[in-house]
C-alpha cells in the first residue's frame, strides 16, 4: 500500500472517529508495511499502541478494506519516526502544542470548550456551593489567593462544567490572559509527542508561558512516571511565576492511588474542595431549570405536577443520568402524543428507575451506618434506646427515605417492625439536628458518599 492510499484512508477517518480523536490517536500513526493480511504501524509508546488497538483497529481495518486492501489484523509497535512522513490528509489537525493568533495575542490550544458549561448554566446547590464559589474567583482572573485549585468529586457532579466556565468567563473578561485548559490524557499525549519529535524544549516553553494552566482528571497521570515528572515540574514553574492553576480529579489528592508523593503534598498546598453527591434539592432544582428549555422545545407538551419531585427523589445517580431521563421523557410523550404524568415516566424509564432501586437497599444502608458509628447491625434493628444506638438508627432512617423509594412502613419493618410514626420522628429528629450540629451533617454527607460509589 502507497503513503497515498494510507493518506486517503486517514482522510475517512477523521469522519469516522473525529476530529479530536483523529488529531490524538491517529495522526502519530505511522504505517511500517502490510503484507500477508497484517497492516503493521509504529507507535510512540506501548501505552499509544495498546488505547490505539482497544479503541480504533476495527475502524482502521474497516477503511483499509474500503480502500481495496482488506487486512485480518492491525498491530502496533513502538518504534522510531521515519525520515519521510507519510502523506497526511487535507484536512490536517495541528497535532502538537501550537500558537495561535486571538485578540492580537498568542495563545496555546487546549481542548475545545463546551459552549453551554458556563456559570449562568450552573445550578447551585448546598452540595457544590463552595466548589461554585471558588471558580467564581478563580473566573475573576485577579491575584492569585489559593493555588492550585482542586476540584474532586465523582462522575456528573460538575467538575468538567465548572473548568470550561472558569476558561470561558476568563477568555471574556480577561482576553489578555492565555488560557490552557486540557485533560491530563491529553497533557501526557503531548508530552510524549514532544519526546518522539525531540521537540521537548518547545514543549516546556509553551506550557510554562500561560497564566492560567487548567488540567482535567488528573488522575489519569498516576502510574506514568515520565509524564508525572513533567508535570510536577511544570506546575512548579507556573507556582513561582504567581499562574494560575485549576486542577480536577475523581478524588482527592490522597486518595488517588500510584501519585507520586511530591504531587500529591504540592496538590494539596492549595484549596481543595470537593464537590459533593446532589441532594434532593439541588437535582429539583437543576430539573427546574431545564423544564424551560425542554418546554420550548417540544411545545404542546404538558407535565402534570409532581413528575419533576418524583424524578429528584428517585434518579440519584448524577446530573447526566438526571438530564438524560428528563430529555427522553420529552422526547418520548411528543412522539405517542401523551402528557407526561407519573404512568408514563414509569413506562419510559423503568431502566433508569430499575437501575436506581438496585443501587441501594435498606440493609445496605443499615450495614454502612452501623458500620460509620461502630455499632452493632442487630442493636440497630433491636430495641435499644440508648443515644449511641439510638442517633446511628435514626440516620439510618433518614438515608433509607431519602436514598430508596420505600415507604415508612416499609421502613418500619425493616427496622425491627417499628411504627411508621416512630420512622417519621427519627427522619425529623436527624433533619433538625443537622441543622444545628454540622458534625453530624457531614457524616451524613459521608455516608452518602459511601452508599452511592
Amino acid at each position: 500500500m502507497t503513503n497515498d492510499t494510507w493518506g486517503q484512508v486517514r482522510e475517512e477517518l477523521i469522519k469516522r472517529v473525529g476530529k479530536n480523536n483523529y488529531t490524538t490517536w491517529i495522526e502519530p500513526l505511522r504505517l511500517s508495511h502490510l503484507k500477508n493480511g497484517v497492516a503493521s504501524f509504529e507507535v510512540p509508546t506501548t501505552f499509544f499502541g495498546d488505547w490505539v488497538s482497544r479503541n480504533f483497529a476495527d475502524h482502521i481495518r474497516g477503511q483499509l478494506a474500503v480502500a481495496g486492501e482488506p487486512v485480518d489484523r492491525v498491530e502496533f509497535t513502538v518504534g522510531t519516526v521515519p525520515e519521510q512522513p507519510a502523506a497526511r490528509p487535507a484536512t490536517k489537525p495541528a497535532a502538537k502544542p501550537a500558537r495561535v493568533r486571538q485578540n492580537g495575542t498568542d495563545e496555546v490550544t487546549g481542548a475545545q470548550l463546551e459552549q453551554r458549561f458556563t456559570f449562568d448554566n450552573f445550578v447551585v446547590g448546598k452540595p457544590n456551593e463552595l466548589a461554585h464559589a471558588a471558580a467564581r474567583r478563580v473566573a475573576e482572573g485577579g491575584p492569585v489567593t489559593f493555588n492550585p485549585l482542586f476540584l474532586y468529586g465523582g462522575v456528573g457532579l460538575g467538575k468538567t462544567h465548572l473548568m470550561h466556565a472558569i476558561a470561558h468567563e476568563l477568555k471574556f473578561s480577561r482576553p489578555d490572559l492565555h488560557v490552557l485548559y486540557l485533560s491530563a490524557e491529553q497533557f501526557m499525549y503531548r508530552f510524549v509527542q514532544a519526546l518522539r519529535d525531540r521537540q521537548i524544549m518547545d514543549f516546556k516553553e509553551l506550557f510554562r508561558s500561560v497564566d492560567v494552566l487548567m488540567v482535567d482528571d488528573v488522575q489519569f497521570i498516576a502510574g506514568k512516571d515520565s509524564t508525572q515528572e513533567e508535570f510536577f515540574h511544570t506546575f512548579n514553574a507556573l507556582v513561582d511565576q504567581n499562574k494560575q492553576i485549576v486542577i480536577s480529579a475523581d478524588r482527592a489528592p490522597g486518595e488517588i492511588k500510584d501519585l507520586e508523593e511530591r504531587i500529591r503534598s504540592r496538590l494539596q498546598c492549595g484549596l481543595v474542595v470537593d464537590l459533593h453527591p446532589t441532594d434532593y434539592e439541588l437535582r429539583l432544582g437543576i430539573l427546574q431549570s431545564k423544564l424551560e428549555h425542554y418546554s420550548n422545545q417540544y411545545r404542546g407538551l404538558t407535565m402534570v405536577p409532581g413528575v419533576l419531585e418524583f424524578l429528584a427523589h428517585r434518579i440519584t445517580t448524577n446530573v447526566r443520568v438526571l438530564e438524560g431521563a428528563l430529555m427522553r421523557l420529552f422526547a418520548f410523550a411528543s412522539l405517542v402524543g401523551r402528557e407526561i404524568n407519573l404512568d408514563l415516566v414509569q413506562e419510559c424509564l423503568s431502566d433508569i428507575l430499575r437501575s436506581s432501586e438496585k443501587r441501594l437497599t435498606i440493609e445496605e444502608i443499615q450495614r454502612k451506618v452501623a458500620e460509620h458509628y461502630n455499632v452493632r447491625l442487630s442493636d440497630m434493628i433491636g430495641p435499644k434506646r440508648l443515644r449511641t444506638i439510638a442517633r446511628p438508627r435514626q440516620v439510618a432512617m433518614y438515608l433509607s427515605k431519602q436514598m430508596t423509594s420505600r415507604s415508612l412502613p416499609e421502613i418500619g419493618r425493616r427496622f425491627g417492625g417499628r411504627d411508621h410514626t416512630t420512622i417519621m420522628h427519627g427522619i425529623r429528629k436527624i433533619e433538625e439536628l443537622m441543622a444545628a450540629d454540622g458534625q453530624l451533617a457531614d457524616d451524613v454527607q459521608l455516608l452518602k458518599r459511601l452508599l452511592q460509589s
